[in-house]
């Protein structure tokens, strides 16, 4: 028995042996053979994906928004009711003060200065009559032929023939006025911006008709919270941007300031005075902006490099390719650039992490950016992007012979075989990294990264 228990043992190691000679004979194993080193996986980053620090001129203060309006508009009205005969300012027109828009009809008004000229004539005839008859009445009173009483009444008659006298040409005065009112004028050099009339309507007294303004100077109204009231003064500057004008900023100066606050919102109305000399606002257009109070120039990063979920703030900064938490002490914060002062942890030319790539990469990983597409648009056929969105359909003459899946825009670095794996979440558009030492010798399919990025040199899985 205990002769059939070796023979058992000897085939058994027998057995061993040559599986190990197979397995080396197959596999090129070598006595003392170290085990492969396994590298790091590197992180491909596009330029969107990071930051430098470097300085910036930081502005804060309360933001505000409102619309513009003309400082100076006015509503020109009919003054007398009639046909309108001709227009002669249209929207968008140029005016100078007392420049004729329109002309209303005045026949009738012309007949009724005619009249009023008569009955001026009439009264200072009457006059005449009555002071050369008060004149005589004086002579003979003075000689006894008549009373005092005829003579009183003389010149009662003179003080009636002045007053109707006064009255003509009160109306004569009135008439003259009204027929110059027929010609509707601008009551101040500007722009015409609407027209409500059209020739041959029929107006009556107070009918709106133009509205004329001076876009040389527009005014912004605006609201600020009261607890920032102390940052706003009269002269302080006002940044904003206005809507149709792209990222260019405007410059006003605070005007005014309501000195009641609205209990309701708990704002306080300001008003902002913008200069436009070269007409280039329009009056109606959407601002926004904010009071800018304070003004310094410091080093900065945009707001998506901060990390604000920890006891305190830090950034992943990227130094030698690799990438490290650092804790950061903040300062003023630009609310309209999205940016905020570093004041300790960076320093000027460090290199941290953005948005979707400081959520992704961890700390301690291998990155590299890819600088040859700084300032390229994207390209349709780039790969998955941030949370895993995919390139736009349509096959790249890259494609390998032997992708069953439908593989896309794939930019191969080195050729591979039609065996190699391609990973498990079919990511297309990814580029697949060289081969790795491992069991069999396949290389590992890449792995996602922020914003259509991709991880190379992944390490074998036994």
């Amino acid at each position: 028995m205990r002769r059939a228990q070796g023979t058992r043992r000897t085939v058994a190691s027998a057995a061993w042996g040559m599986l190990l000679a197979g397995v080396c004979g197959v596999w090129g194993c070598k006595k003392d053979a170290p085990p492969a080193p396994s590298e790091a996986p590197v992180t491909m980053l596009g330029p969107e994906n990071v930051a430098q620090v470097r300085p910036y001129e930081l502005r804060s203060g309360p933001g505000i928004s409102g619309t513009l309006q003309a400082r100076t508009a006015g509503a020109v009205r009919a003054q007398v009711g009639g046909t309108v005969l001709d227009i002669e300012a249209q929207q968008g027109q140029v005016v100078k003060q007392g420049e004729e828009l329109a002309r209303i009809d005045d026949a009738t008004l012309k007949d009724q200065l005619i009249a009023a000229r008569t009955a001026v004539g009439t009264a200072r005839n009457a006059l005449r009559v009555a002071e050369a008859e008060e004149e005589r009445s004086a002579k003979l009173s003075r000689a006894g032929v008549i009373t005092p009483r005829d003579f009183e009444r003389a010149q009662l008659g003179v003080t009636q023939a002045k007053g109707q006298l006064a009255e003509a040409r009160s109306r004569l005065a009135l008439a003259q006025e009204q027929l110059g009112r027929t010609r509707v004028v601008a009551p101040f050099a500007g722009v015409v911006s609407e027209r409500q009339a059209s020739a041959g309507d029929v107006v009556q007294p107070g009918s709106p008709m133009f509205t004329v303004v001076d876009p040389r100077t527009l005014r912004l109204e605006a609201s600020v919270p009261a607890a920032r009231l102390d940052q706003v003064k009269v002269g302080t500057p006002v940044e904003f941007q206005v809507t149709g004008y792209g990222d260019r900023e405007f410059i006003g100066k605070v005007e005014r300031i309501n000195p009641v606050v609205d209990p309701n919102t708990g704002q306080v109305r300001i008003y902002v005075a913008i200069p436009n000399t070269d007409l280039q606002l329009l009056a109606g257009l959407f601002a926004q902006g904010r009071v800018a109070s304070r003004e310094q120039r410091a080093l900065a990063v945009p707001q998506d490099a901060i990390d604000d979920t920890g006891e305190t703030p830090s950034v992943l900064r990227v130094k030698d390719e690799k990438v490290a938490r650092v804790p950061v002490t903040l300062g003023m914060r630009d609310e309209v650039a999205r940016r905020v002062e570093v004041r300790s942890g960076l320093q000027d030319g460090d290199v941290v992490l953005l948005g979707a790539a400081r959520d992704e990469v961890s700390e301690g990983a291998r990155v590299q950016i890819d600088t040859s597409r700084r300032g390229e648009p994207v390209k349709e056929d780039e790969g998955p992007g941030v949370g895993g969105s995919e390139a736009p359909t349509g096959r790249s003459n890259s494609q390998e012979p032997g992708d069953m899946r439908g593989q896309q825009g794939a930019r191969p670095e080195t050729p591979t075989r039609p065996s190699q794996a391609q990973g498990d979440d079919g990511t297309r558009g990814a580029r697949p990294a060289a081969p790795s030492p491992g069991l069999g010798g396949a290389s590992e399919s890449p792995t996602r990264s922020p914003r259509g990025t991709t991880r190379e040199g992944a390490s074998p899985v036994p």
